[in-house]
């Protein structure tokens, strides 16, 4: 019984306007940032290196920046496919420049996959 009522309540706040993406793609995180009374939109591009699945997903984007939390993800862009032989890429965090490529790759997605659907 209470399995039910958990599942309705987490159908409600699960996305369904995420693309399916896995480690390795590509994708353009846009993010809302407030500054005193104004809200605005910040885009940045980033390679997918790790993700979780399930009601409380999350993803790790690698960037080099100044290392400032995300708080709201507004919408998420993929931007290509690539192929990895990986389910976790930690090990791009250390690697610059040439060595940071990853072999691009031509995938279909389904929108299942990106709502964290078994």
């Amino acid at each position: 019984m209470s399995n039910l009522i958990i599942e309705k309540l987490l159908a409600k706040t699960l996305r369904t306007d995420l693309p399916a993406f896995v480690p390795g793609d590509s994708v353009r995180v846009h993010v809302k940032i407030k500054e005193g009374d104004k809200e605005r939109l910040q885009a940045f591009e980033g390679v997918v290196i790790a993700r979780t699945r399930g009601p409380q997903a999350s993803f790790t984007v690698r960037k080099i920046s100044f290392g400032h939390g995300v708080e709201v993800i507004d919408r998420i862009e993929l931007l290509r496919s690539s192929k990895v032989r990986r389910a976790k890429l930690y090990y791009l965090r250390t690697l610059r420049g040439k060595a940071a490529r990853l072999k691009d790759v031509e995938r279909e997605h389904v929108v299942a996959e990106a709502v964290g659907k078994s």
